[in-house]
């Protein structure tokens, strides 16, 4: 998409044309308009379309080109742009759907993809209105806004129906033709089982119970909004919503993360794990459970069955490239920022002297594999084979060029040498500027630049490229830097490119407890939130000043999951942190769960004495006052008896542990006798003990 060549007297023709004959219905802006200096107002891109078809003879054509781009071409040529804020406001009764929007029709509610919701209200007929009540951490302006609140206003009455009445209650018919979507259900898997798809509506009440139903854009829920006020409302009763359209990004952002995550979910229909599927619908998992259950095992088992597409269960069988997409931290308690997102490390620079430099975190680190892939999944053969040719030529620039002699000059006539390269940036000398000597440049700029069709001419049309009102000092330098690359590229080569295919990417932190939750993830707490992933969760970190784009923002999108594990009765630390705690989907593995792992001993009667001991000392442990359920023991140290006797196996491992949990108590000596005797441990007399010394 690019710009057409266009000068001022055809947009001046334009303005004129557009106030002779008008705007058509279908060109009209939803997001910008150029404001003349008597007030007047004109779509961007169809000023642009006109100044094109007046100045070429072309067809009024407006999807060559951007809104975006239109807004900011204009704004470089001094016109005025304001955002249009119009909102919308639909009212549902019993017996009508209103709309202030004229576009607006029941017959086809698949227009809601084109509406954003800004809020929703019951307004009963004597005038009350009761407004939704919000989680915690919610976003409130979603597709669920307005089924939501119906849920709110007549839960009582949809939790007395019987089953049979709520799997027949409508939901959705998006035009008078297609079946109606009927359905509420009380669990996810319920719904799954009668419609396989992501599009849809939790509501939880009463200690757990839920309300699962269809749910996809604005409109898809008004017949169910209508069915409540018909079946449960008074004459008059009614539901507003608000909405206004969205803009041109925003739609385009919301169909590629609905299609992603729609991919995303049709893949894991062959996992072999049963917590595969649990973690892909969640995003975010935490095993907790009694020390030895298996959890860091169980999640390096899960990120295989997923990465390999259920093809593998163990982490060993994947190959190089697949470990690419699992990462795995231990968190303790020193571990920090820094660490996870980015922070300053110290650097030895090129004169010897030390300095620091802002360094991605692991997790950052992982997250930009995972969205490189997401993006990249995202794009056309065209784009990606548009992507090659550009790297091609950077490549062939940088290497044919000698840093720190050949020069290079900007469009007024500074002289400048390029003295290194890498991935992030270009780093230039400018011998003859007292002030700067030194620049790094954004490579991501110079790359941009060249991947659009935009004709670059002056330094003004960089500054409308990248939405700037003012120049910066380095897009003088770009632009020398782009029209160098341009004019020492030869043909383009016929780069062969396939689509790229969208993976996930598992991030597996071990005792996630361990570490200080608040002080590690920062204002990551927002973005790893399952209903803020994708660009609607963009933040900036914290050292977002530091970076060579200070507008960069961070966001975690649809194709990574995270896995924690952690042990509830580890003294060292401090409870979870409670607002981690609602990003994350809790579930206890207990100690006789993981069974099935004991079969590696390859030994069916040392397994079956295995589990017999480890059941009779688990017994024992919750006979205890002060212990429960979490402080027993769980399969995986019994997997030792590989290269141990059951003795030694309690001598050197069970028993230290046990000695920490009954520390302190008045008893402990008998209690501790007590788990000997259920394991099946003898101490050896002192004759015995002799005995073994001689052998």
């Amino acid at each position: 998409m690019a710009i057409p060549k266009i000068k001022e007297q055809d947009i001046i023709a334009a303005l004129k044309y557009i106030d002779e004959n008008g705007v058509p219905f279908h060109n009209q802006s939803t997001k910008y308009e150029l404001v003349t200096e008597d007030g007047r107002k004109y779509p961007p891109k169809y000023v642009v379309a006109v100044a094109r078809h007046l100045a070429s003879g072309e067809e009024i054509v407006i999807s060559d080109f951007s809104a975006v781009e239109a807004k900011n071409y204009l704004q470089g040529q001094g016109y005025t742009i304001e955002t249009k804020q119009e909102k919308f406001e639909l009212r549902i009764t019993a017996d009508s759907v209103v709309s202030t929007d004229d576009r607006f029709t029941m017959d086809n509610l698949s227009l809601g993809d084109k509406y954003k919701p800004l809020g929703a209200l019951f307004r009963k007929a004597n005038g009350e209105e009761i407004k939704r009540i919000y989680s915690k951490g919610e976003r409130r302006n979603s597709n669920q806004t307005m089924p939501r609140i119906a849920c709110q206003v007549f839960e009582k009455q949809l939790a007395a129906m019987s089953v049979e009445s709520r799997e027949s209650f409508p939901i959705c018919k998006y035009n008078p033709s297609s079946e109606m979507i009927c359905g509420i259900y009380a669990s996810i898997d319920e719904f799954r089982e009668h419609r396989k798809t992501i599009e849809y509506l939790v509501y939880s009440y009463d200690n757990g119970r839920q309300f699962v139903l269809y749910c996809w854009n604005v409109f898809s829920t008004i017949i169910f909004v209508q069915e409540c006020l018909k079946r449960f409302g008074e004459p008059g009763d009614q539901m507003i919503l608000t909405y206004r359209e969205k803009d041109e990004q925003e739609e385009q952002e919301e169909y590629a993360e609905a299609a992603a995550q729609e991919e995303l979910v049709q893949q894991f229909k062959g996992y072999q794990n049963p917590y595969s599927s649990m973690l892909i619908e969640s995003k975010n998992l935490i095993f907790r459970g009694a020390p030895g259950t298996g959890k860091s095992y169980l999640a390096k088992e899960i990120a295989a069955d997923i990465i390999s597409n259920g093809y593998y269960d163990k982490y060993t069988q994947l190959s190089d490239e697949q470990r690419q997409q699992v990462e795995f931290v231990q968190f303790h308690p020193s571990y920090d920022y820094s660490d996870f997102v980015e922070g300053l490390r110290p650097k030895v620079n090129d004169d010897g002297t030390m300095g620091f430099e802002l360094q991605d975190g692991i997790f950052k680190k992982f997250v930009a594999r995972a969205r490189k892939n997401y993006e990249d999944s995202q794009k056309s053969k065209e784009t990606i084979e548009k992507e090659i040719s550009v790297q091609e030529s950077m490549m062939d620039f940088f290497s044919g060029i000698e840093l720190g002699v050949d020069t290079f000059k900007t469009i007024n006539g500074n002289e400048f040498t390029i003295t290194s390269v890498d991935d992030k940036h270009v780093n230039i000398s400018i011998p003859g500027n007292e002030t700067v000597n030194k620049l790094s440049l954004n490579v991501d700029e110079i790359r941009r630049m060249l991947e659009s069709d935009v004709k670059f001419t002056k330094i003004k049309d960089v500054t409308a490229f990248f939405g700037k009102t003012f120049a910066t000092q380095a897009y003088s330098y770009d632009f020398a830097i782009y029209k160098a690359i341009k004019a020492k590229k030869g043909a383009s080569s016929k780069a062969k490119s396939k689509t790229t295919e969208l993976k996930k990417y598992i991030f597996i932190i071990d005792e996630i407890n361990r570490g200080e939750i608040s002080k590690i993830f920062g204002e990551l707490f927002f973005a790893i939130d399952p209903g803020y992933r994708g660009r609607a969760g963009e933040i900036s970190t914290q050292y977002a000043n530091l970076h060579s784009d200070p507008d960069e923002k961070f966001y975690i999108p649809e194709n990574v999951y995270i896995i924690g594990t952690m042990n509830d009765i580890d003294r060292s630390v401090d409870s979870f942190d409670f607002a981690m705690r609602r990003r994350f989907r809790f579930v206890e593995l207990k100690a006789d769960e993981r069974l099935e792992m004991l079969a590696s001993l390859d030994d069916e009667a040392l397994q079956a004495e295995a589990i017999r001991r480890m059941a009779a000392l688990n017994k024992e442990i919750t006979a205890v006052e002060d212990l429960n359920e979490n402080y027993q023991i769980g399969a995986s140290y019994f997997l030792k008896l590989r290269t141990l006797t059951f003795d030694q196996l309690w001598t050197d491992y069970l028993q230290p542990l046990l000695q920490e949990y009954v520390q302190g108590m008045y008893d402990e000596g008998s209690i501790m006798n007590r788990f000997a005797k259920a394991y099946g441990y003898k101490k050896p007399s002192e004759g015995d003990a002799d005995e073994s010394a001689k052998d």
